[in-house]
């Protein structure tokens, strides 16, 4: 039994070093998330007035030539997947396989917020459990040094999963907010033009 234990005591510590690298990596990738969905947010709410003037404002046989106006670089994803559906007209299959497609295009998007959101807390607590074993340790032998240090490393490891994955959260949230939007305002166009023909 005693092997048992001591052969699990190793795994555990020998994982600290990788759960920390693995945090700082998730680390840097929330702060370039922050970035990317600041730009993202930007076009959003640009795009979201441009889709309730020219889409859904609009009367259904101006939808066409709206879409063909709207801009096609520097712009939500949207914009691309309106368009394909505006060439698609007639053709419901396609159409509905173009919705579908931006489904999983609005997915890929989210998942990065996602990944963020559920690995910041699983490796936060890997990272404070395992130090606690040695720190434990420290306290026993009246090693005080080496029970603080691990006791550091645990309460940072914590602190720093729990940042990750409260900028996944807040991104994830939005992400899914406007792609929600989107897709319905994609449906919209969708049934104006099936029902245009």
């Amino acid at each position: 039994m005693n092997l048992i234990s001591n052969i699990l005591y190793w795994i555990s510590t020998g994982l600290l070093v990788p759960v920390i690298v693995l945090l700082i990596y998730f680390f840097i990738r929330a702060l370039i998330l922050i970035g990317a969905f600041f730009s993202q947010y930007m076009i959003e709410r640009k795009t979201a007035v441009l889709l309730q003037e020219k889409i859904t404002n609009a009367h259904p046989t101006q939808i066409l030539e709206n879409i063909e106006a709207l801009p096609d670089s520097g712009t939500a994803l949207i914009n691309k997947y309106l368009k394909d559906v505006a060439s698609a007209k007639g053709n419901e299959a396609r159409m509905q396989l173009i919705v579908s497609e931006y489904e999983m295009a609005a997915e890929k998007n989210i998942a990065g917020s996602k990944i963020l959101t559920k690995m910041g807390p699983i490796l936060g607590l890997m990272g404070t459990l395992i130090p606690m074993g040695p720190a434990l340790v420290g306290l026993a032998t009246g090693d005080i040094a080496s029970m603080a240090y691990n006791m550091q490393v645990a309460f940072a490891t914590t602190v720093v999963g729990l940042v990750v994955s409260a900028i996944g959260f807040v991104t994830q949230q939005a992400r899914e907010r406007w792609a929600t939007r989107n897709l319905v305002v994609l449906d919209y166009v969708v049934q104006s033009l099936s029902e245009a023909k």
